[in-house]
């Protein structure tokens, strides 16, 4: 029995083209580059019109003797044609479905080393001022940092970001030999680096180009297959890269934007204590802007503030957050100004902010609650305008401070509520929170507030007694089970609603 070719066998082992491997959910604009194909004939293979109907045009050469090919291609060849265009179309989707820039280049990085059979790799970014910081597979912080230590020009990416003239790839077969830059080798022997593969990432007109590297461990070099693959893997890769970055450039300017309508710092005040928390949605997502504040006035008082702006009015999604956030900016600046004027009375504050909402931004509306604050006395006076009502953690556990029930500032022809007087006691603490939160611990706004001063209420004692710790005590309880979208760093999170806390503790 003939035994079957075993580019045949390794075609019926390749899984079949599947609706998420198809070119379609590649993104808009993605184009795979072709591989080549085995010919579909032999290489003297004769031209058109030389074939069996030749006589009726002409006279025929002598028949073909037996045996001779028949102009079919190789199965096998076929065969790993068919099969490698498979891989690439795998890998190529798996970036395509990647969430963000992060999730983006691990997804290229392990890709590109799945295909070339190697270990460790990192990609970096260029920039209009330089290089970029890289990102790495297997390589750790120090580990990129003395690749970094590495002159461009002579690291194992040399050339591949110049804006023009760009090589196709850069091979390093053997890190320790003599061709190899003398800092480059260096490094490469202090991580155990054996050979490198280094292949562009850029594509013209999508700003300073990327390039990527992987590693092998030993003296290496790809075969022209696992190469050919590589290339064409990072060629479709590059504008889905490119297309990530300006995502995640302009995700940054908008955060940093928001930042700048926020507090750089909390006032220090004697006999109080503050500390804040903001997690604030991604722009694309988000479905209005919240803010915080406190205000060291002229009396020696404190003004604490939290409160949200909606979007364009009912009904505003997404679409509208930029807006809602320059919104908010100028309703927290106002918010600051009537405090600094007549701050001991939040009524009035409330009020004044009311109207000029309705006069300045008509389409929107806010809700916000302001506490006025006399730390020597401990003395709390505070109104709300369709906003979360604060807890107050005290060492018998936690409480709601009740507001009276009333709506959101720009909803009514006429706003008014009465303010709440409450005294504290040395180590007492006052929490300030937005609607955010609250969802966040429960499936209802009352279901979720309820859990919220359950956990302030059942936080340990060292936690209770540090405004700081509490805040990033309640962040972390509010997070869904197994979610990981709040970052550490204070960056956005994944959902619709931003995440503020302000909490107050009287020394």
């Amino acid at each position: 029995m003939t035994e079957p070719h075993p580019s045949a066998a390794r075609l019926r082992a390749t899984p079949p083209l599947t609706a998420a491997a198809a070119p379609g959910d590649l993104g808009r604009g993605t184009r795979l580059p072709l591989l080549d194909l085995p010919p579909a004939g032999p290489p003297d293979a004769p031209p058109a019109g030389a074939g069996p109907y030749a006589a009726a045009t002409g006279p025929a050469g002598p028949p073909e003797p037996p045996g001779a090919p028949t102009g079919q291609a190789d199965p096998g060849l076929l065969a790993d044609a068919l099969a490698d265009l498979t891989e690439l179309y795998e890998h190529t989707a798996l970036l395509a479905r990647a969430r963000g820039l992060e999730a983006a280049l691990a997804a290229l990085l392990g890709s590109g080393a799945a295909l070339l059979g190697a270990r460790r790799g990192f990609v970096v970014v260029g920039s209009p001022g330089g290089v970029g910081r890289p990102v790495g597979l297997g390589l750790d912080r120090s580990g990129l940092g003395a690749l970094e230590t590495v002159p461009a020009d002579q690291g194992p990416f040399g050339g591949l970001l110049r804006p023009h003239g760009r090589p196709h790839q850069v091979l390093h077969p053997d890190l320790a030999g003599p061709a190899t830059p003398a800092r480059l080798r260096e490094v490469a022997g202090q991580l155990g680096l054996g050979a490198s593969v280094g292949l562009p990432l850029s594509t013209d007109g999508d700003g300073p180009p990327a390039a990527a590297v992987w590693f092998y461990d030993g003296p290496a070099e790809p075969d022209e297959r696992r190469l050919r693959l590589a290339r064409a893997y990072c060629e479709a890769a590059a504008p889905l890269l490119a297309g990530q970055l300006e995502a995640d450039r302009a995700r940054r300017a908008g955060e940093a934007l928001r930042r700048g309508l926020l507090p750089d710092r909390l006032p220090r005040l004697p006999g109080v204590r503050l500390a804040a928390r903001c997690v604030p949605a991604g722009l694309d997502r988000s479905t209005g802007s919240d803010w915080y504040d406190a205000i060291a006035l002229p009396d020696g008082t404190l003004g604490l503030s939290v409160g949200s702006v909606s979007g364009d009015g009912p009904g505003a999604g997404p679409g509208s957050a930029p807006g809602a956030a320059a919104a908010m900016g100028r309703v927290r600046a106002a918010l600051r100004a009537y405090a600094v004027l007549e701050g001991e009375d939040p009524v009035s504050v409330l009020g004044d902010l009311e109207l000029l909402l309705k006069t300045t931004e008509p389409a929107r509306s806010a809700t916000a609650v302001y506490a006025w604050v006399e730390p020597d006395e401990r003395r709390i006076t505070l109104a709300g305008a369709g906003h979360c009502p604060p807890v107050l953690v005290t060492r018998h556990g936690a409480n709601f401070v009740e507001t009276s029930l009333s709506a959101p500032l720009g909803m009514l022809s006429c706003w008014e509520a009465p303010g709440v007087e409450l005294d504290a006691e040395r180590g007492d603490l006052l929490v300030l929170y937005t609607e955010g939160v609250a969802r966040r611990f429960g499936p209802t706004l009352h279901a979720g507030q309820s859990a919220l001063r359950r956990a302030a209420a059942d936080a340990p004692r060292d936690v209770r007694t540090d405004p700081d710790r509490l805040c990033a005590h309640l962040l972390a309880c509010s997070a869904p089970a197994g979610a990981a979208d709040i970052p550490a760093g204070g960056g956005p999170g994944s959902g619709t609603d931003d995440l503020v806390l302000l909490a107050a503790r009287f020394e």
